[in-house]
């Protein structure tokens, strides 16, 4: 099973609440899973109901079996001053590098410089071992920026490798993208089943693929059960609508002629989205990846509703193996 497992997906499809429930479902039967976050929004935190995270490792959840969750809000800044110790000890220099504006500099206008960071400490927590040599983490689940900037974030590191032939930050680049582009690794898209994200999610499996990076799996968010289909429709709308009427009266309602109408009117357009889902699970499964669905929590998403999608993608197997 790959260690580290980036998820994506476009915005509002709920990347971050599938991160979260998968870094649950990964920490079952005793592991450990180091759950990062990326974009500085801290979604993390407020998912699970906590105040919002430091620049360290801290323990935020428990799962079942006595598994634990830890989370990162990585902070470019902070990566950086760590990396100045790191490769160039400089201690208090570095602090005093912040303090007149060089870091802020550095991981806003250099090319490149930021994301190195961000995907950096995240390998490096991959690759992280205890003083008996056992991985600190089982698994680290990074909470990546959208599909569209998805591939260009994780392969920056190629692109500053190509621009530092030699010295640390080359070899750190080399460093983060062996693991990036090994069965370490697998990216995972989150989408809906709408037009919009689908297309987004087969682009970014193509940039992906493109740029050489392991793709994982199609993650299809939100899905709402199917009620009726067309065939119902047409035959609740045609010559059985008395039928419908007398089954409304049956169950207690009041004026149920008034109500065939209205009623029909909405099962027409659950039937219209049913059949619009179907074309877009087609153009998913052209993809050739595996695809699971998630299921639409209709009374929000809060941590109860968290442990519920969990326990959902540990119902679904080894999906993630």
């Amino acid at each position: 099973m790959s260690r580290l497992q980036v998820v994506s997906g476009k915005g509002g499809t709920g990347k971050t609440t599938v991160a979260a429930a998968l870094a649950l479902a990964l920490a079952t039967e005793g592991k450990r899973t180091l759950l990062v976050e990326v974009e500085g929004r801290q979604g993390i935190a407020q998912l699970f109901e906590t105040e919002a995270l430091p620049y360290e490792e801290r323990k935020i959840a428990v799962a079942s079996g006595g598994g634990e969750v830890y989370a990162l809000a990585i902070d470019a800044e902070r990566a950086l001053l760590d990396y100045l110790q790191m490769f160039y000890k400089l201690g208090s220099a570095g602090r005093a590098l912040k303090k007149i504006g060089a870091i802020d500099f550095a991981t806003t206008i250099a090319p490149g410089v930021r994301d190195v960071l961000l995907t950096g400490k995240a390998c490096e927590a991959v690759r992280r071992r205890d003083k008996q040599g056992r991985f600190t983490y089982d698994y680290v689940v990074m909470d990546a920026p959208p599909t569209g900037r998805i591939t260009r974030f994780l392969n920056v590191n190629d692109e500053v490798a190509g621009l530092a032939k030699i010295g640390p930050i080359h070899n750190q680049a080399q460093a983060v993208m062996r693991v990036l582009k090994s069965p370490a690794t697998a990216v995972h898209l989150v989408t809906l089943l709408e037009e919009m994200p689908v297309q987004e999610t087969a682009d970014g499996v193509a940039e992906l693929r493109a740029a050489e990076l392991p793709v994982g799996k199609v993650i299809v968010n939100m899905v709402r059960p199917h009620v009726l289909d067309e065939a119902a429709v047409r035959a609740a709308a045609g010559d059985r609508r008395k039928e419908v009427a007398k089954a409304l009266a049956a169950a207690g309602v009041s004026a149920p002629t008034k109500l065939v109408g209205p009623l029909l009117e909405q099962a027409a357009e659950h039937a219209q989205r049913v059949e619009l889902e179907r074309e877009q699970r087609a153009v998913l499964s052209k993809l050739g990846l595996p695809a699971y669905e998630l299921p639409l929590i209709g009374e929000g998403m809060d941590l109860a509703g968290l442990y519920r999608l969990a326990r959902e993608l540990r119902q679904l197997g080894k999906a993630f193996s």
